[in-house]
């Protein structure tokens, strides 16, 4: 397995639609896999192809307190909507950010799993909003997106002085003394 490089907002890559996975093949599940485990690197509990620079819809979540029950959907989609919720979300490629969110409170769901079988279920709470919140992702949509216009250009600004700033500091072997 491989940690990958998560990208960061306003990176163009993260505005891509991705692709349907035309097979969940050995090579999808070693991406799934690098998946996860970039994402409990992070940590997070979500992780879209996309954020890591891969078109293909593909998801990696856990919500579970421990962090041991990885699922992995392929090509997810939402079937139905219902409620509303407001829940505070962060994002990977968006880090140190977090804002409150509406979404739906609960969702009809189906996808493949990592083995290619055939899901179909109900989510709510945290489930529900992750799922939303990573097929964004793979919609091209980030959760800044949902904020207002002001919010997002503070974010965008703050996020592009941290990286010019982390771009000019040495390695930190030349630093160390």
């Amino acid at each position: 397995m491989a940690k990958l490089s998560i990208l960061q907002f306003p990176d163009p890559r993260l505005r891509i639609r991705a692709r349907p996975v035309t097979g969940v093949t050995a090579e999808i599940g070693r991406l799934a896999a690098d998946m996860l485990e970039t994402m409990y690197a992070a940590p997070g509990i979500g992780l879209a192809a996309t954020q890591v620079g891969v078109d293909q819809r593909l998801v990696v979540l856990d919500i579970s307190e421990k962090g041991n029950e990885p699922r992995v959907f392929v090509n997810p989609e939402i079937l139905a909507r219902a409620g509303t919720e407001t829940m505070q979300e962060g994002c990977l490629s968006v880090p140190g950010v977090f804002e409150e969110v509406q979404r739906a409170e609960r969702v009809r769901v189906r996808s493949l799993d990592g083995h290619g079988r055939v899901l179909e279920f109900d989510a709510e709470g945290l489930l529900a909003v992750c799922i939303q919140h990573e097929i964004d992702h793979l919609d091209g949509k980030l959760f800044v997106d949902y904020l207002s216009e002001l919010k997002r250009q503070r974010i965008r600004k703050r996020l592009e002085k941290e990286q010019r700033e982390a771009r000019g500091k040495p390695p930190a072997a030349a630093r160390a003394i």
